[in-house]
């Protein structure tokens, strides 16, 4: 997916810091084309905090007089919108959305993901410049999300997709040591086992399924060698401080 045909455009934008965090949120999904519709505050120094190693995005930004402005050159144009309107419109959610902008930007168009107002959003004529809706599923008990926040969903929704093919489908089976044979961690059990009797957490006339809760635990982890000399060393030196303690407190009764 070619970002350079994304453009993040933010209408109206209050807090120069939101602007700043919406900067950020889009560099690190690999996003660089900020267009802003007469922001209240620009450049601004907090945007310039707010964005953190995203300078250059705001450096590049581009401020216009109106949305109409913005998309202009655009093919296809979505809106966010946080609730119905009196018209409907095809509402999308951000994963949905963002495989309408890759099947767009294949075609070489241009792109534009439009949020409002921190505290209204975008109006109904905006919204009906727009080709599709973006409605980010929140929480009913709390809907309301933070404008860098919501660009954020919607960025990594796009990069997911860009990347798709690109992430292993499972946990990388990369180890620094290979994992424990059968073998070796039989002989951790016995340690194990003979430790725990010896500093008397372990009764062996009622084990109580101990070492059968402690096997399923283990063998759930997948202990690696380097893991499992790691344990067998910390259950030596346990059992040489229980010697050791017992030694001194029969030397102790002796006395």
């Amino acid at each position: 997916m070619d970002s350079a045909n994304i453009r993040i455009v933010l209408v109206n934008t209050t807090h120069p810091g939101n602007i700043g965090g919406a900067a950020r949120a889009m560099k690190n999904m690999g996003l660089s084309r900020l267009i802003l519709v007469a922001p209240r505050k620009f450049p601004h120094e907090e945007a310039d905090w707010r964005a953190a190693g995203a300078g250059d995005v705001l450096e590049q930004a581009v401020v216009v007089d109106s949305l109409a402005e913005a998309i202009a050159d655009c093919q296809l144009v979505i809106g966010t919108s946080a609730r119905g309107r009196r018209i409907p419109w095809p509402v999308l959610d951000p994963r949905r959305c963002a495989v309408e902008v890759q099947a767009s930007v294949s075609r070489n168009e241009q792109v534009a993901m439009v949020f409002g107002r921190e505290d209204r959003g975008l109006t109904n004529e905006e919204l009906q410049a727009c080709n599709l809706h973006l409605h980010i599923p929140s929480h009913e008990d709390y809907p309301s999300l933070n404008l860098a926040m919501a660009v954020q969903v919607v960025s990594y929704e796009l990069r997911m997709l860009a990347l798709d093919g690109q992430l292993p489908e499972a946990a990388t089976d990369e180890w620094d040591a290979p994992f424990s044979s059968v073998e070796n961690m039989e002989r951790f059990y016995r340690h194990l086992e003979e430790t725990l009797v010896l500093i008397d957490f372990l009764d062996p006339a009622a084990p109580r399924q101990l070492m059968a809760r402690l096997r399923r635990l283990y063998g759930r982890l997948r202990l690696d060698e380097m893991e499992l000399n790691i344990l067998r060393g910390i259950l030596t030196e346990t059992q040489r401080a229980a010697a050791a303690a017992a030694a001194g407190k029969q030397d102790r009764n002796t006395s």
